[in-house]
């Protein structure tokens, strides 16, 4: 393992793993552990579960066993987080094509949970190693063989969470198919609804009305007394000469006006009647 840090460098959840490493405080421990991971003392890792077995080679010639795992979450915190990601095109589409997408953790922290740990502390550890310390040297080194795990198959994080990648594959593609079939049937409902409105109008009598308005509403009639004519005034127009009537022009044309506001105004209180129309 000579080119763990390497490999690291270029996926972010390995980057993210090694720096929780990083942050702990007791140096000494982790760089042994290091050491020993860089020689090759790590035999092998397997998965159980959610559960990650190690030999480590140590002094003895009987390899020590290592164990690590996180804390799952529960089935209803693992419904969640798919349904999130079966919400998010971007990341559904790389999951389902066995990609891990660049900002999952979003997903996670969505629903109030941490992919993750937040510290060495949460992550539970074993050796059989005689060193009483935790992490020893052999843990150690399992942790920074893992960094190598997680660039090879990122998926590995995801089951140190209580799920394996053919799991949440087969669950979001079974969410994701639901969420199309109750769509396209709301899609078939709308598009029937618009048709069955389309042929139930006629357009010939769309905006006709012959039905009489209730008894309740009130009509108010225009003052016939004074109209809006009255308030203008008379007409600025020059007066004739010679007129019979001793009329101007002016109030040729207002007199005129007024007999046709009224009779306009019979005639919109007839139609809001309905009397006498078609």
């Amino acid at each position: 393992m000579t080119n763990y840090t390497l490999q690291a460098s270029r996926e972010w959840w390995s980057q993210r793993w090694l720096e929780l490493l990083d942050s702990y405080r007791f140096k000494k421990r982790l760089e042994r552990g290091r050491n020993y991971a860089r020689q090759g003392n790590v035999l092998s890792i397997e998965f159980q579960g959610a559960k990650v077995l190690a030999k480590v080679q140590g002094s003895e010639p009987e390899p020590y066993k290592v164990s690590l795992s996180l804390d799952s979450f529960s089935d209803e915190e693992w419904g969640y987080v798919v349904e999130t990601m079966s919400q998010k095109a971007i990341f559904a589409a790389k999951l389902l094509a066995g990609e891990m997408p660049q900002n999952i953790e979003e997903v996670f922290t969505a629903n109030g949970l941490s992919l993750f740990p937040f510290t060495l502390s949460d992550v539970h550890s074993r050796c059989t190693c005689p060193d009483k310390a935790n992490p020893c040297k052999h843990i150690a080194a399992v942790y920074y063989q893992l960094g190598d795990r997680f660039s090879e198959d990122p998926f590995v994080l995801f089951q140190l969470r209580g799920r394996t990648k053919e799991q949440i594959i087969s669950n979001l593609r079974q969410l994701r198919s639901t969420n199309i079939e109750v769509t396209t049937d709301q899609t078939q409902a709308d598009q029937d609804s618009v048709a069955q409105n389309q042929y139930s109008l006629n357009l010939e009598s769309f905006w006709q009305y012959h039905e009489p308005l209730e008894s309740s509403l009130v009509v108010i009639a225009p003052s016939n007394s004074e109209t809006v004519l009255d308030v203008l005034g008379s007409i600025p127009l020059a007066k004739e000469e010679g007129n019979l009537a001793s009329l101007t022009a002016a109030d040729l044309v207002m007199k005129y006006l007024d007999t046709v506001y009224k009779d306009v105004s019979q005639k919109a209180m007839l139609a809001a009647m309905n009397v006498g129309g078609n």
